[in-house]
């Protein structure tokens, strides 16, 4: 209820109520009042038609007119006992109809009681459920945090892994670069002796035929050399060429083939050596020759003069 109500406050409404010609009732002093609850209100009212009849008999002795007849106090009894015997009946229903409405504002109290106890049940286990959910969700964040940390890591390490891979990626280009340099500056020397080496052949062929005319002989010989000479420069050709193949296809593995070029191009070096060494050694036997002819010739000469032959 909104507000307490005392036993007065029933009593006086209920006088009143009986004031204007009502019957009091629980819904009536309740209206009246404006406030209080059923089982309170009923309970004064309970008191104020218990104490009604002592009421009545004051209110009957303050009315009571000297020195009347014995048979007008007589009737006067006996209206009073039927006044108090309607009282008593219509109280009595009136107490009936408020305990059966009384009875089925419990009924309805109590279902409605259990209607709250249900939703209590079902809220508490809504709640328990949830608080589960809550813990279930909790050790998943706490799990999902733990990944998303462990992924971090391996986001880190990763990155510091790609960086090293980078940085040997440039250190590897570096190097290759360089031995792409180095094969270059190969390749133009070995050109440049190949070219040195042609002109110097074709020198030598071209002394060689100089000398021809003079020793046919010599000249078969110095062609026969020649040819095995010019056969030696396409088999040198031909190896510095399949070397020089095997350099450009060995760039792409700079640390197993680098050790590998060097050794080849040490030998090329040698053979290029060799190479030269070999046109200067052709033309100092030609120069042999040439002079041992010359001395034939003039031994010759000299023998027919001496002996007349014209």
């Amino acid at each position: 209820m909104a507000r307490g109500i005392t036993e007065t406050d029933v009593h006086t409404a209920a006088d009143e109520l009986v004031a204007a010609g009502e019957r009091p009732t629980v819904e009536r002093i309740r209206a009246h009042l404006g406030t209080g609850s059923p089982n309170t209100v009923t309970r004064h009212l309970d008191t104020w038609w218990q104490g009604l009849g002592r009421r009545l008999h004051m209110q009957q002795v303050r009315l009571a007119v000297p020195d009347a007849p014995e048979v007008v106090t007589a009737l006067a009894g006996e209206w009073w006992e039927l006044a108090l015997a309607a009282a008593r009946i219509e109280c009595a229903q009136a107490l009936a109809i408020e305990r059966s409405t009384l009875l089925q504002d419990q009924e309805a109290l109590n279902e409605e009681r259990a209607r709250l106890d249900n939703e209590t049940s079902a809220l508490r286990a809504e709640l328990d459920a949830a608080r589960h959910s809550l813990q279930v969700a909790q050790v998943q964040a706490t799990e999902q945090q733990r990944l998303i940390d462990q992924l971090q890591r391996q986001s880190g390490e990763l990155a510091q892994q790609r960086d090293m891979a980078l940085a040997h990626s440039k250190e590897l280009e570096v190097a290759r670069e360089a031995l792409q340099a180095h094969l270059q500056r190969a390749e133009d020397s070995a050109r440049a002796e190949r070219e040195s080496l042609t002109q110097h052949l074709r020198a030598a062929e071209e002394r060689a035929h100089a000398e021809v005319d003079r020793a046919r002989q010599e000249a078969k010989e110095l062609s026969s050399k020649l040819s095995t000479l010019v056969k030696e420069r396409a088999s040198v050709e031909r190896r510095h060429r399949d070397q020089l193949e095997t350099a450009r296809m060995a760039t792409a593995d700079i640390q197993q083939e680098l050790a590998g070029q060097r050794a080849r191009a040490d030998a090329l070096e040698a053979q290029m050596e060799s190479l030269r060494n070999l046109p200067i050694a052709l033309e100092a036997a030609f120069r042999k020759r040439s002079s041992a002819g010359s001395k034939a010739q003039r031994t010759k000469a000299k023998v027919r003069g001496g002996s007349g032959t014209p």
